[in-house]
């Protein structure tokens, strides 16, 4: 990952949040010929390429821009998306509460548009290996795309597997070599069971999942495998506070529930935790007409249209080539500091 520049003068091909009139916010990707329209007049992108980080530059009608290099909570609400992305709240959350960390072998299913996978990547660093699965080559391709775009590169610790977890996982992974493992799927309970096999003792699965009826089915399952701890769950909630002199409240507005987070720790082979032998089992609370009714439909799931997602798949790559160019750049400025004047 050493190609992402998180400071520095703005060059040819870099992501830029611009902050304008009113607090609307544009992000662009600099061309030497580019051009941001709006209401208010033109930006040219050649006015900023060379300027540094937090500058503040004026468009054709004289309405100022503070411009800023977008950070990995700004990059992910922005970028182009194929799937549902995982807030920044929550993709904090797993990071603590699946314990991830530097040199981590770590499972992620799925890739969705590679918002979570970011954080990911930067928690087990330049030591740990990643592998995402996602049965869909076009988000597989939208994930690609923004991470390349934020990163400046696709990092040697991330690999992406198109095909389903259950049938791929164990030919990726030997018995008890992965640390974590992360799902953000419809049916995480689907693979629950191979997910176990390929987990190491003390290891933690986490799922992430949208509504309650999802989140009970995935408790439930895990509880039956008898292979787990007795899971956790909590969802997270963030309210913004507007602080201006003595006028302090908390936002009118607030990022309220997004998903569930859902955890638990393999058990070493054959053990059995102490809290179990003193209850007696208990039958699953869903009957086979609970079964029935986990359609996609039944519990929210919405699927993108086949022209949307391509166009989403073209920006992201347009994207993705303009961080290549940028990466491009900085090699060509390197080969002219380290070449011999004399030549």
């Amino acid at each position: 990952m050493s190609a992402q520049r998180p400071s520095g003068p703005f060059r040819e091909g870099d992501r830029v949040q611009l902050t304008g009139p009113k607090g609307r916010m544009h992000t662009v990707t600099l061309r030497a010929e580019g051009e941001l329209h709006t209401h208010h007049g033109v930006l040219r992108h050649r006015d900023l390429i060379g300027l540094p980080d937090g500058s503040v530059v004026a468009n054709s009608s004289g309405n100022e821009y503070l411009a800023l290099r977008p950070l990995l909570r700004d990059f992910v609400m922005s970028m182009p998306r194929g799937a549902a992305i995982v807030y920044p709240k929550d993709a904090a959350q797993i990071l603590t509460q699946a314990d991830i960390f530097p040199g981590a072998t770590v499972v992620e299913a799925g890739v969705g548009s590679g918002a979570l996978s970011l954080s990911l990547l930067r928690a087990i660093g330049p030591s740990g290996r990643l592998v995402s699965f996602e049965r869909r080559d076009d988000f597989a391709d939208v994930a690609r795309a923004n991470v390349e775009t934020f990163l400046g590169e696709l990092p040697e610790t991330w690999s992406v597997v198109v095909g389903d977890l259950q049938e791929q996982l164990s030919t990726e992974f030997s018995a008890g070599t992965v640390d974590r493992v992360v799902l953000d799927m419809l049916a995480p309970w689907e693979c629950i069971d191979a997910v176990a096999e390929a987990l190491a003792p003390g290891g933690v699965v986490l799922c992430y999942i949208a509504t309650a009826t999802q989140l009970s089915r995935v408790a439930e399952y895990v509880r039956g495998t008898g292979l787990f701890t007795e899971p956790e769950s909590s969802e997270t909630m963030v309210r913004g506070w507007h602080v201006e002199g003595l006028a302090v409240r908390p936002d009118h507005r607030m990022v309220a529930h997004t998903g569930f987070l859902i955890t638990a720790r393999r058990l070493a082979p054959g053990a059995i935790p102490p809290d179990v032998k003193r209850r007696a089992a208990k039958k699953p609370s869903y009957g086979d007409e609970d079964v029935e009714l986990w359609t996609p439909g039944a519990v929210g799931d919405r699927e993108i249209t086949d022209k949307n997602l391509r166009k989403r798949v073209r920006e992201a790559q347009r994207a993705a080539g303009g961080a290549r160019l940028a990466a491009s750049g900085d090699a060509e400025a390197e080969g002219t500091e380290g070449a011999d004047p004399s030549a």
